[in-house]
């Protein structure tokens, strides 16, 4: 049968609300809210994201399986393909539950939730499905903490608690692929010798993050001294594998961890006596927890403010910048950001805007981004008029007490400009400060920088008390190392922190020949942030 025809008739056979499920089931694979509720757009977006084909149709049984159209499947001769495992067993869990709650049971669970949940998410016409959702949304659940979801099923429905217990033995107990599996995966390359390892690397997750423990003579430095390499799915491990005397490890759930494993120069019945020890050890170690991921889900991933001060009053036109404000908005334009550019702002006008951004409504969005270039000093960014602003004071605009539709949501902060006065004199090469012949002794401390509050990345293109350079030519080394590993890194499936971690090698790497710089990154998120990798292709940077 006709592919295309056979997923026409599955769309005319299942029902509204059967189809709604599907898409909520999707949540993960289509990386955004999908707002259609026609079966055929879910399927054409599951086809443009290659999760489903004629050569790989298992999707399609996977979820009428779960929605329990087991006569559908029979009818449509869907019974001879194999399933996947590409729906989680969260997502599972969640339209499990749904099944279970009343119309009756719903609204007593959004009176449980009001004051939680905005109050049109409450509304009558709001599914239980919708309402997991928002709750995701506004981080209250996800894969790896349901407490507040058992004190609801307990007080609403409590025989659905065997649902949630079942689910919680399984993921600490089963090793095979979990709720990580849903993520993209990167590539598998092996050029010297393709026979020696097999495709397939389905260990948990966790199991990255014990590397280190199972193997002590891994080295955290990079190293690549032969031509193979290995690219993990996302946030899995490694087997130890025969024939491979060097491996070059990344993975996002553990910081960009890389090393050589030198446990691998073995006899082959050594090596197999590792990979069975390393098995066991994963197997064993289920107590640790998993760290989970902020929702990227939807339509538009959030709104990327660029503050980009060129001209000053009594400061040094800063020659450059308005590059590294161009790939700025190239970039987060490409991860699906609403980006916004102000040029040339006092000081006043910088808080201005950080106070009405605080204002809006971020209810619909995953997360904030705010790019600040200009002069500055330690702890504080200069206006055109010279005015000093605290970054602490800009952050707090956007803080979950002043903001509540940003509660919950990572705000990323990255800021270009100077935190100390020593200035290094070179031909293209000019420092993002004031030039003056002493250091301060009253800098802030680190802590005072960024505000007591969660969710806050702040990254700083230099450490306290030193200059942050700038290339009149080619922009700030910070800007652009940025931009290009975001570039670089998205499309392979890299967490942001993995990502900071590169740009923070790349500018510690350069020199003007004199004097080098340090970024500072000051985090308080308590989960990885992994951008969807975009469809359009990456935009073109300056070399």
């Amino acid at each position: 049968m006709d592919f295309q025809k056979l997923l026409l008739d599955v769309g005319k056979d299942i029902s509204r609300d059967d189809v709604k499920a599907l898409i909520y089931l999707c949540t993960d694979l289509l990386d955004r809210n999908q707002t259609s509720v026609e079966a055929r757009d879910l399927f054409r977006r599951l086809q443009d994201k290659d999760h489903l084909s004629a050569e790989r149709p298992h999707l399609v049984k996977e979820l009428l399986l779960i929605i329990k159209r087991n006569r559908l499947i029979r009818d449509l001769g869907l019974h001879d393909f194999t399933t996947s495992n590409l729906i989680s067993p969260y997502r599972k869990l969640l339209y499990n539950l749904s099944e279970g709650i009343t119309d009756d049971d719903l609204k007593n669970v959004k009176f449980l939730l009001f004051g939680r949940l905005d109050r049109r998410k409450l509304e009558e016409n709001v599914s239980t499905l919708e309402v997991f959702l928002a709750m995701e949304h506004m981080d209250l659940i996800d894969d790896t903490n349901l407490k507040l979801l058992e004190t609801i099923v307990q007080s609403v429905c409590p025989m659905l608690k065997e649902k949630i217990n079942r689910f919680k033995a399984l993921q600490g107990t089963n090793i095979s692929p979990s709720a990580e599996e849903t993520g993209r995966q990167r590539s598998v390359s092996f050029p010297n010798d393709q026979n020696q390892v097999p495709q397939s690397l389905d260990l948990e997750r966790a199991a990255s993050c014990q590397l280190a423990e199972i193997f002590p003579s891994m080295n955290e430095s990079t190293m690549n001294t032969s031509n193979t390499s290995l690219d993990l799915p996302e946030g899995q491990a490694c087997e130890v594998l025969p024939g491979l005397s060097d491996l070059n490890i990344g993975t996002s759930s553990c910081g960009y961890l890389r090393g050589r494993i030198d446990a691998l120069e073995m006899l082959p019945s050594q090596k197999n006596m590792a990979s069975s020890e390393m098995k066991t050890s994963l197997a064993t170690n289920t107590h640790i927890e998993v760290l989970g991921k902020y929702p990227m889900t939807a339509a538009k991933r959030g709104i990327c403010l660029i503050v980009n001060n060129y001209k000053f009053e009594s400061f040094k036109t800063r020659e450059g910048t308005n590059l590294d404000a161009e790939c700025l908005w190239k970039v987060f334009e490409w991860l699906g950001f609403e980006t916004v550019l102000e040029k040339d702002l006092k000081g006043d006008e910088i808080m201005s805007v950080m106070l009405e951004l605080g204002r809006r409504n971020h209810n619909q969005m995953d997360c904030l981004v705010c790019c600040i270039l200009s002069h500055g000093k330690e702890g504080s960014v200069h206006g055109v008029d010279g005015q000093p602003v605290e970054i602490k004071r800009l952050m707090e605009h956007v803080n979950g007490s002043h903001c509540p539709s940003l509660a919950g949501k990572p705000k990323l902060f990255f800021i270009q400009a100077c935190q100390g006065n020593s200035e290094q004199k070179a031909v293209y090469i000019e420092a993002d400060g004031p030039a003056e012949s002493y250091i301060f002794s009253d800098a802030y401390k680190v802590s005072d920088t960024i505000p007591a509050d969660a969710d806050f990345l702040l990254g700083m293109s230099t450490v306290a008390s030193f200059v942050s350079f700038r290339d009149k030519r080619s922009g700030s080394w910070y800007i652009q190392s940025l931009c290009q590993n975001l570039v670089q890194m998205v499309p392979i499936g890299c967490d942001l922190g993995s990502i900071m971690t590169k740009v923070n090698a790349d500018v510690s790497k350069k020199s003007n020949g004199i004097s080098k710089q340090m970024p500072q990154l000051l985090s308080m998120l308590r989960k990885n942030i992994v951008f969807p990798i975009p469809k359009a292709r990456p935009p073109v940077l300056p070399a």
